[in-house]
């Protein structure tokens, strides 16, 4: 039996029935796309051939002599073929790194902000911390003080506008600027298709941000990025996001 699958209105086979089942239990196709054979009168899904399972076993299949003639129904239906190549943690890693760089920014505008007296002050109470004479508590409490309020008027406003523009990139092109120039892009881990922007930011970015501020940042990205050591390389963001990261085709 040869077996044809399409997504997003591209055709890819025939392939043998066992290849077929290979690549549904190694989610290299998916129960959304389609699927054609002999014997069928129309393209439909592969979840609809194999009632919800991951291993197609047709039963009572006729042959005919029909001629393959191409996608007959499929343009109207969602799909999700060929398969995407996904981005090595490698890459991810460096769009990250590229990411966080304007981040950095936000830390050194209060800074920027205080005077000759204000930063001698700021010298002064760190000094006492690294003696601890002063609790973390009571350096947070006399930071706030010492920086006048200009500056952190200045970085919330630095902060929205990176955010902004970040919600931006990601909802039109699954992009942040280090995914840009890494040419990868995250795309929803069943479809391969563009992911609404309440997952590919607020999930994927807000929550991580938010989580960060009160745990340690650094144990919890290596608990993250140890889940993408898995077959579908998905972080702990992507499978709460249910997305995925892949190499963006030239």
């Amino acid at each position: 039996m040869q077996i044809y699958l399409a997504r997003n209105n591209q055709q890819a086979g025939p392939y043998s029935l066992e290849q077929v089942n290979q690549m549904l239990a190694n989610q290299q196709v998916l129960l959304t796309d389609l699927a054609w054979h002999e014997g069928m009168s129309e393209w439909k899904p592969l979840g609809e051939l194999t009632q919800g399972k991951l291993y197609y076993q047709p039963e009572g299949h006729t042959p005919t002599t029909t001629p393959f003639t191409g996608l007959s129904k499929a343009n109207n239906q969602q799909q999700a073929l060929p398969q995407q190549e996904l981005a090595s943690l490698g890459r991810r890693a460096l769009a990250k790194i590229i990411d966080l760089a304007p981040w950095l920014l936000a830390f050194a505008i209060p800074n920027i902000a205080m005077n000759d007296s204000q930063h001698a002050q700021m010298m002064a109470v760190q000094e006492q911390f690294f003696n601890q004479t002063l609790t973390a508590a009571q350096v947070q409490q006399q930071m706030m003080e010492i920086i006048p309020q200009q500056g952190w008027i200045a970085m919330f406003v630095y902060i929205f506008l990176m955010l902004f523009v970040q919600a931006m990139l990601l909802a039109r092109t699954g992009q942040s600027i280090g995914k840009k120039l890494t040419g990868i892009q995250i795309v929803d881990d069943q479809t391969g298709d563009k992911v609404p922007l309440t997952r590919v930011f607020l999930l994927r970015s807000v929550v991580v941000i938010m989580v960060n501020l009160f745990f340690i940042p650094i144990i919890l990205s290596i608990i993250d990025y140890m889940f993408a050591l898995s077959e579908k390389k998905q972080t702990l963001h992507d499978k709460l996001a249910k997305t995925k990261v892949v190499v963006l085709k030239k």
